[in-house]
């Protein structure tokens, strides 16, 4: 039980990452580290975060559906668990860089 909930909880953080960074990818016209650094100094680093969670909506719902398409999965609740942890460990991040 608790490696799932683990295993939801680096999934969500691995999520997050990578939607901040396909974000930074396609609306900004400078490089990743660039963004990050101008976003610490100017303070918008947690709405960056802010956006990259909400690829974690998507992994939310993935592990809470039955049936994608033709296919048939087990619902993953514990999984689901450890994603709404990342979620909120996203949430008091945007909450310590933006005040």
């Amino acid at each position: 039980m608790k490696a799932k909930i683990l295993k939801g909880f680096l999934l969500g953080i691995l999520a997050n990452a990578i939607g901040t960074f396909l974000y930074i990818y396609f609306f900004s016209d400078h490089n990743f580290e660039y963004v990050i650094e101008k976003g610490l100094e100017q303070g918008f680093l947690g709405g960056l975060i802010g956006l990259g969670a909400i690829l974690n909506l998507l992994l939310f719902f993935f592990f809470l559906t039955k049936r994608i398409g033709k296919f048939q999965k087990p619902i993953q609740v514990y999984e689901a668990r450890g994603v709404i942890l990342s979620t909120l460990l996203a949430a008091f991040a945007i909450v310590y860089f933006e005040f």
